[in-house]
């Protein structure tokens, strides 16, 4: 079974954040990264307090991400940083139970594992909005770092219900899940887009 991870860009939101976050809550999504890096870290503050409020309704993980005084004030056992923060941060992953990163190849990943990071997102694997001036690495690439990690890897970038059965060529038990932000933040009802990605990852 495999994971689907939800990254958040409320820019990206036509409706209210806050009840898609909601919304997206109520799905069979296995967590949901708090990816708001423009904001200040007071107005992270803020925005973090009222969505792992949300989430505990749901019983669902939120992760934060990049905002390390705001994970600890908060007491957050997990984080999501950028490769160059954990990488400015010695011993940050004794400060949390799992910390997580992105990498765009073997030596990033390499890297990723020497500082301690429990898993890896690896991308952008399709063509995608957020990065259009960057060609997509491709399946191969997420072979290649599935091939050389000792650590959990998920898919990110350009991962849609058209692009998604590509993956199903990865051979590995290192390719543990997949990442989307864009469809996330933009589908009519999350609850019937995460079971459409199942059903296409799963089967």
């Amino acid at each position: 079974m495999f994971d689907v991870i939800c990254i958040t860009n409320r820019k990206l939101c036509k409706d209210d954040f806050l009840k898609r976050l909601s919304n997206i809550s109520k799905s069979n999504v296995s967590k949901i990264i708090l990816r708001e890096k423009d904001l200040t870290e007071e107005e992270y503050f803020n925005l973090a307090e009222k969505a792992l409020k949300i989430s505990s309704e749901f019983n669902k993980e939120i992760i934060l991400h990049n905002y390390l005084s705001v994970a600890k004030s908060m007491s957050q056992t997990k984080i999501h940083l950028p490769l160059n923060i954990l990488k400015s941060c010695k011993n940050i992953t004794k400060d949390f139970i799992s910390v997580g990163t992105s990498v765009h190849n073997i030596s990033e990943l390499k890297l990723a594992e020497n500082l301690g990071a429990d898993y890896v997102f690896a991308g952008h694997i399709f063509k995608t909005n957020c990065k259009k001036d960057l060609e997509p690495r491709g399946v191969e690439f997420l072979q290649n770092i599935c091939d050389n990690s000792n650590v959990p890897v998920y898919a990110i970038g350009g991962i849609n219900l058209n692009t998604i059965s590509k993956l199903k060529s990865i051979n590995s038990k290192n390719f543990k899940g997949i990442c989307i932000m864009s469809e996330f933040m933009t589908c009519v009802d999350p609850v019937s887009f995460v079971n459409e990605i199942l059903n296409k990852l799963n089967h």
